[in-house]
Parts: structure tokens; C-alpha cells; sequence
């Protein structure tokens, strides 16, 4: 895996991430590809949707063509790179069949760009492109399904964040196995996670979504 400063390779942070959540899907001898996208491809989805610089490279040399992080309490696929268009469609039209605007009348906006979803409840995971960082990132968010508006909640603050607190999630979940959780366990289950998330992204624990 290249290390670098330019658009098309990994930073030192997300390469780090990456490495640990393949390292942890190893260990946990669970389905996982990941690839690279054709420039062109990534290129056409820089003009569409806007997405940042540091997750063009991540598609650039770790498409997630098979990626599904499991963990007690959640579970998330991240988008290929040739889904990301086709996961948008849904979202970008309002019930009569409009274009969204900014602030649609459900809460769902332009800026709020997919790229991954719970398999448990199929609540969506994305980027807010209206908030770019010194990074080349964006923060991610997610939002409940079924309900009258989406409500945003911060998952991470950065994408590279977010690709390590996966890793996290499951590296505690190895301990668990495979059985069902109690109450109990699962209460002892976010407090371990809540500890690891802590120091890496502190606004991410107090949002709620780990917690």
C-alpha cells in the first residue's frame, strides 16, 4: 500500500486505518476485498457528487468491493466505488419525483452523500461534503431510517476516523463471539468501545451513535 501526499495515494492516517480493518477481518477470517477504482471512475464521481479528496484516494487504491464491518451492535457495509451513484438515486428525488433542494422537506440534503449503510436496519452512512476540512475529509454522519425527517448524528469526524473506528468495533467484538447478547453485554460491549473511541475522536463518543 503507497504512502504519500498527493491526491492519488493514501495519507499515513487513513493507510493506518485501512491496514488495521483488513488486519482485523483476517484475524476474523471474514469476507474482504478491497481494490482500486479506474481514475476515470473516481474523476466522474468527483464532478457528480463532490466526494473529498482523502476518499478519492481511499477509492483510488482500496475500493471496498467487499466490505462489511459486524460487530454486536451494528454492522456496515461500505459502497464500492461503482455503487456510489445508484445509492444516491433514492435520495435525490423527493416523493412527487423533484429534485430535492438544500432542505427538503424530510431533512435530507444535497451535501449528504452515502457511502455505506447499516445491514442490520439500513440506516444510511455519509459524508456532509458542505463541511470539508484541512484534510482533504469530511465528517460522517448517519441518520434513522422509518422516520418523518433525518436527523444527523456524527459517526466520526473524518472519514479516516470513521475507517478506524470500524476496525475498533471490531477488534472488541473478537472477545464477544458469536452469541447473542443481553442487555449486560451489550451494555459492557459500548463502555469498552467508548473507551477506545474516546481518544481518537472524542466528538464522535459524545454524539451518541457508539454509545
Amino acid at each position: 500500500m503507497r504512502r504519500g501526499s498527493s491526491e492519488d495515494t493514501l495519507d499515513s492516517d487513513l493507510a493506518e486505518g485501512v491496514t488495521a480493518l483488513q488486519a482485523i477481518f483476517q484475524r476474523r477470517k471474514l469476507p474482504f476485498e478491497l481494490g482500486r477504482s479506474e481514475p476515470a471512475v473516481v474523476e466522474s464521481l468527483k464532478k457528480a457528487l463532490r466526494i473529498p479528496p482523502r476518499y478519492r484516494a481511499f477509492l483510488l487504491e482500496a475500493d471496498p468491493r467487499e466490505v462489511e464491518s459486524v460487530c454486536p451492535i451494528e454492522r456496515v457495509k461500505l459502497l464500492a466505488a461503482a455503487e456510489l451513484l445508484e445509492e444516491q438515486r433514492g435520495f435525490a428525488l423527493d416523493a412527487a419525483g423533484a429534485a430535492r433542494t438544500d432542505h427538503s422537506p424530510d431533512g435530507w440534503r444535497r451535501s449528504w452523500i452515502i457511502i455505506g449503510r447499516s445491514t442490520l436496519l439500513g440506516d444510511p452512512y455519509f459524508f456532509d461534503v458542505a463541511k470539508p476540512d484541512a484534510e482533504g475529509d469530511c465528517p460522517v454522519y448517519t441518520a434513522m431510517s422509518g422516520r418523518d425527517r433525518w436527523e444527523a448524528t456524527l459517526c466520526a469526524s473524518s472519514f479516516a476516523q470513521f475507517v478506524r473506528i470500524l476496525a475498533i468495533t471490531m477488534e472488541i467484538a473478537q472477545g464477544y463471539g458469536d452469541a447473542i447478547m443481553d442487555d449486560d453485554d451489550e451494555a459492557a460491549f459500548r463502555e469498552a468501545l467508548g473507551a477506545k473511541i474516546k481518544p481518537l475522536d472524542p466528538a464522535a463518543l459524545r454524539a451518541g451513535h457508539w454509545s
